[in-house]
């Protein structure tokens, strides 16, 4: 059973097992202040930077804001494009487009599940990846005429101006155990937000984050808070294409697998729209799946009404060659609650500064 971080992450508790952890936290931590310590010049992009990013190690939702943002941008005349590092992905070229808006080049192997996703997902804007993301954003302004770049997950890519700094929270649990990687799930210090612009926290429900926000604003005064959530859309069954709504899960009895960073919040969701879960399993942040690992879950789920992953899972089975009436996988969508108008104000008037109009 491979490990789950996010229940380590999790740990308020001392215990003998964590005394490695703590120590490799500790080492962690004098790298990470050296790092942020040492001056660097900040290369800059001919167009305006939004970077939405998180301090922990995954699980805020940053691919479905991605989209929401891209969508945006789309809506109102840019030109935008999303630059990723690509993370999980095995490409080796200095610059990979991923999708030029239309049509898609890489897979998930190569490109990474998801910038893969948001390829699939967003029409109109490339995706394109590099280590260094200033490279990526000049190859999407010299063939793409971008001038609205989104760097996802940019909150540690310290190499390249950005114009708005976007700090995504998981309202439900912002900063795990408050401990550095590998003990908690801190890439940096909390006090390290105060670099952001603004923060969004994720997985929020109105009226739900009164102490948190009160805490940001006391801490990080003048910088602007915003809630949203994930909702649930549809559940799609591949092998037919058959589409339900998210009330199709109620009282199904379901098994259900993931590798994302919080596999527990999507356990939560099927739980919330009303399934019976007779098997949960869960595999590391972004697993490679096999076709065995996949066809033993399908025999271990036999007598589920459906077998069900996160969208982000099923790109990386798709290829895989198995057939199931039985698999299906759960869309999401990213949304701003009663701050919209205010947080797409922001983006709009930094955007306007920059001379984006």
């Amino acid at each position: 059973m491979p490990m789950d971080w996010s229940k380590i992450h999790d740990q308020d508790r001392f215990t003998p097992a964590t005394l490695l952890l703590a120590a490799l936290s500790s080492l962690y931590g004098l790298a990470v202040k050296f790092r942020t310590a040492m001056p660097r010049t900040r290369k800059e992009l001919p167009g305006f930077v939004v970077s939405l990013g998180n301090l922990t190690a995954g699980g805020t939702g940053k691919t479905p804001a991605a989209v929401m943002v891209a969508q945006w941008a789309l809506d109102e005349g840019h030109k935008p494009a999303l630059l990723s590092r690509g993370y999980g992905g095995r490409n080796r070229q200095k610059v990979l487009e991923v999708s030029d808006g239309y049509s898609v080049f890489s897979n998930p192997l190569e490109a990474g599940d998801e910038p893969y996703l948001l390829a699939r997902k967003l029409k109109g804007v490339p995706v394109i990846i590099s280590r260094a993301r200033y490279k990526a954003g000049l190859y999407a302004h010299e063939k793409h005429g971008t001038d609205f770049f989104i760097l996802d997950d940019g909150f540690q890519h310290l190499g390249l101006a950005r114009d708005l700094d976007i700090v995504l929270l998981d309202a439900l649990r912002p900063f795990g155990n408050q401990h550095l990687l590998p003990w908690g799930p801190l890439r940096e210090p909390v006090d390290h937000l105060g670099r952001a612009d603004a923060f969004v926290l994720t997985r929020s429900v109105e009226d739900s984050t009164p102490i948190l926000v009160d805490c940001l604003k006391e801490r990080f005064p003048k910088k602007p808070v915003f809630r949203s959530q994930h909702l649930p859309t549809r559940i799609i069954f591949p092998r037919s294409w058959k589409t339900y709504g998210p009330a199709f899960l109620m009282g199904k009895r379901v098994a259900a697998f993931s590798g994302i960073a919080k596999p527990a919040h999507f356990k939560n969701t099927l739980t919330k729209l009303g399934a019976e879960i007779v098997l949960f399993r869960v595999y590391q942040d972004h697993h490679p799946y096999s076709r065995a690992e996949i066809e033993e879950m399908i025999l271990a789920a036999r007598t589920a009404d459906c077998l069900i992953t996160t969208e982000k899972d099923w790109v990386r089975i798709e290829n895989l060659g198995v057939h199931e009436d039985k698999l299906c996988f759960l869309t999401v969508k990213f949304e701003m609650l009663a701050e919209k108008e205010s947080f797409f104000n922001l983006v709009r008037e930094k955007a306007q500064e920059k001379g984006i109009s």
